[in-house]
């Protein structure tokens, strides 16, 4: 995981306080861990809607908050790294964050603006690759070389980890699949509905939580937030039965496409979709014939640290 900022670790390893930032759309959390990677505390806000100085000083008053409390008396903020999970990325060429579904973020100075906020040294991530190093060092994906992480929720985003390191790229993209179009598309899926990035048929714009709430509506039905639709499903309600069944049909062919292409030994779910039952027993089956192999098995697995897994791992990002 390379420094963006160039500053030196906060202090030695051993002892020092681990803050980890994610930046969702919705929401912002905050964790502290101990030398070890235990819990110290956390908290949670809502995020700030499109107001980009607002979000910067939530964000520094999480940290705040946190290294107040995880230090007690006589603490130093020496003794403490800060990394955050961020929407999109700081692109290695303009220093400014580009990909952002969180629009406001983009073409600003993140780093800078945050650092400047806190007066300490901040090291950044996109929020799937900091999802998906916390699952592959300890959780679901521990001991696998090759782990994909696929957050689905608010934005659709990935990460890949292969030998316990983030693999990002000369454009600070690697992983990202939620801007490919939708594979195999049916005649009623062309072009696809417009994605916030202006291209039409994106697979953020076909699985995502306000993607699965929008098809629900399109047929007929009231706009319903992902969660209620699943609790419709499992009363036994028809509409909401066929759009889990054709968002996990979407969701299977994009992960087809990625599998093929990297072959990971596991995929690991996060986000709020990921709480999603149905989806660990039919993706599998779904995939299984879409892939380009005699042995088409593929494991899809729940996240071990559930939506803490983000901030977790953007606290790791000094190690």
């Amino acid at each position: 995981m390379s420094d963006q900022t160039g500053h030196a670790p906060a202090g030695p390893a051993a002892d020092r306080i681990r803050i980890g930032i994610d930046l969702g759309g919705t929401k912002i959390e905050g964790i502290a861990l101990n030398a070890a990677g235990g819990e110290v505390m956390r908290k949670r806000i809502a995020a700030p809607r499109d107001d980009y100085r607002a979000t910067i000083a939530a964000i520094a008053g999480v940290v705040s908050h946190l290294m107040e409390k995880a230090l007690g008396a006589g603490g130093t903020k020496a003794a403490v790294s800060v990394g955050v999970g961020m929407p999109g990325s700081m692109s290695p060429a303009t220093a400014r964050v580009q990909n952002a579904n969180s629009t406001r973020l983009n073409g600003q100075p993140f780093d800078r603006d945050l650092e400047a906020a806190l007066g300490h040294p901040v090291r950044f991530a996109n929020d799937a690759n900091c999802f998906a190093i916390s699952e592959a060092v300890d959780g679901a994906g521990a001991g696998a070389h090759t782990v994909f992480g696929v957050i689905l929720g608010t934005g659709v985003g990935g990460g890949l980890v292969i030998g316990g390191r983030i693999v990002d790229g000369p454009r600070g993209t690697g992983g990202e699949w939620g801007h490919n179009p939708l594979p195999w598309p049916e005649p009623g899926e062309i072009p696809g509905p417009l994605c916030w990035c202006g291209r039409r048929g994106c697979m953020e714009a076909w699985v995502s939580g306000p993607a699965l709430a929008r098809d629900f509506a399109a047929h007929g039905e009231e706009p319903l937030a992902a969660e209620t639709i699943a609790l419709l499903a499992g009363a036994g309600n028809a509409d909401a039965k066929a759009a889990l069944n054709r968002h996990c049909d979407r969701l299977a062919r994009g992960l087809a496409h990625v599998i093929n292409i990297v072959d990971p030994d596991v995929v690991v779910l996060g986000g709020g979709l990921s709480n999603l039952p149905h989806l660990y027993c039919e993706l599998p089956q779904r995939i299984a014939p879409l892939l380009f192999t005699d042995t088409p098995s593929v494991r899809i697995l729940p996240p071990h640290w559930g939506d803490s897994g983000g901030a977790r791992g953007a606290a790791w990002l000094w190690d």
